[in-house]
């Protein structure tokens, strides 16, 4: 299904009123709409048979990339950091500043490589709000003519967008960071042009659950977490792969956005004979959730935070260990060992060195915990141009699947997508929080950080089975 049909759908509609693919055979993989190919007799130009045999970006076209994430609000950190990642990646693959590509705040920007086609990328807030999610995204599809959507922090707001621009409009959308992992494993969420390099909550729990169960000593878990899309994947993954570790996991407990009251939950769980607890949050409430940790006897486990909820804790550590606090007594204090999605010293390759690099040089701050995923998304949309030699949203959407993505702050093919899903793997770290050392003082700044890896979990080892998943694109 090409643009302009996507658009005429789309508006033809009214606004996506209702969630659902119905009525849309021709637009959810019928041969009959898919572009031509060498075996096409359709295809009346043989020069033009297959743009992957060009393999050389066009540059005189244009690709719009319509991108969509929270600049504003509480969690307005989470979506700038995700736009750093997303511009380094398509910078580092022109040699350019990721300031040359786009900037933070919502706009259209046209970045011209000389050996590449035009990127427009139309940036629009979602205000972290669901509904807003699904309009921004209605906009950039109709009147923006976006061949490609990337973005979405909510889960939620991923998720309805899937159910309905996807599946109205057919156009190819890569998530990220949205980190649910029923996303890219479920049979409710997943569509052949979903794509996500980010990582997610099921890859938090295989690698952190696993280095609990074999290598610490904690034999009762409580699991509390924020009831939504996000809380209850990071909840049900973390159950499920501790459980199947032999492990003891007490009933989990949901809490609503609003709550901020952990004492009364970590009572109950220590009575119950938890010593290890984990926790779904953002950085809403996670600073509540670890400050009331402190005053227990369990070990706190979960994924390393990012440099905002770092920082809202930050006053807590300090009261609770002391100013000079040592690496030492985080271990004491029971405050991890965490894994880590990505951070700037967990991988040490050279596109990670001059991605450290940009980052630094452009927002004076290392990558953090998004921006690794985010990177490799934007890389991945550029090689598939490439490989295509087309910015059709077609042959892009063809390209991808199962793409090994070559330049990613996790090494050389650090990223690859499986066909069964269109999730990409990749590594991950566990680490030991500990005093952030003088040299990231500035560009990391707040008083904790990942200390050097003390355990890498291979991507193959780490993500969902395919046996275990219901949804199956391959």
């Amino acid at each position: 299904m090409r643009p302009g049909t996507r658009r005429d759908l789309l508006k033809g509609v009214g606004a996506l009123g209702a969630v659902g693919a119905t009525g849309l055979a021709g637009c959810l993989g019928n041969d009959d709409d898919d572009p031509p190919t060498d075996d096409d007799p359709a295809d009346d130009d043989p020069a033009d048979d297959d743009p992957a045999d060009d393999d050389a970006a066009p540059t005189d076209e244009t690709i719009t990339i319509g991108a969509l994430q929270p600049v504003s609000g509480d969690l307005q950190y989470y979506g700038e950091s995700s736009l750093m990642g997303f511009y380094s990646g398509i910078a580092y693959k022109y040699g350019v500043g990721p300031d040359e590509v786009g900037d933070l705040t919502t706009g259209t920007y046209e970045f011209d490589p000389d050996d590449g086609p035009t990127y427009e990328i139309v940036l629009q807030d979602t205000e972290l709000s669901v509904d807003t999610a699904q309009r921004v995204a209605e906009d950039l599809v109709v009147d923006h003519d976006a061949d490609i959507l990337w973005g979405g922090t909510l889960s939620e707001s991923a998720r309805r967008i899937i159910g309905t621009v996807v599946a109205e409009a057919n156009i190819p959308y890569v998530v990220g960071p949205a980190a649910d992992a029923d996303i890219t494993s479920s049979a409710d969420h997943c569509h052949e042009r979903v794509f996500r390099t980010s990582e997610h909550t099921a890859m938090d729990a295989r690698a952190g659950g696993r280095f609990v169960a074999e290598e610490t000593d904690v034999s009762t878990v409580a699991i509390f977490y924020l009831d939504d899309a996000f809380g209850r994947s990071v909840a049900n993954n973390w159950e499920a792969v501790l459980e199947a570790e032999g492990i003891e996991v007490l009933e989990p407990r949901g809490v609503d956005s609003g709550f901020t009251e952990f004492e009364g939950l970590y009572d109950e769980a220590v009575e119950d004979g938890a010593d290890g607890v984990v926790g779904g949050f953002t950085a809403i409430q996670l600073p509540a959730f670890l400050s009331t940790g402190f005053a227990y006897d369990v070990q706190l486990f979960g994924g390393f935070a990012d440099l905002l909820s770092t920082q809202l804790i930050g006053d807590t550590i300090v009261e609770g260990l002391g100013e000079d606090f040592t690496a030492e007594d985080i271990r004491e204090a029971g405050l991890g060992p965490f894994t880590s999605r990505y951070h700037w010293n967990q991988f040490d390759n050279p596109t990670n060195d001059a991605f450290t690099e940009m980052m630094v040089d452009t927002y004076g701050m290392v990558p953090d915990l998004f921006t690794s995923g985010t990177f490799a998304a934007g890389s991945a949309i550029v090689q598939a141009v490439e490989e295509s030699g087309s910015v059709d949203a077609d042959d892009v959407a063809a390209t991808l699947r199962g793409m090994s993505i070559d330049d990613t702050p996790k090494g050389d093919g650090g990223y690859a997508f499986r066909e069964s899903d269109n999730q990409a793997v990749s590594d991950m770290t566990v680490a030991w929080p500990e005093p952030t050392a003088d040299e990231f003082a500035e560009t990391w700044p707040t008083v904790l950080m990942p200390g050097e890896p003390i355990a890498t979990m291979s991507g193959d080892e780490i993500v969902v089975p395919e046996d275990e998943m219901t949804c199956d694109l391959s």
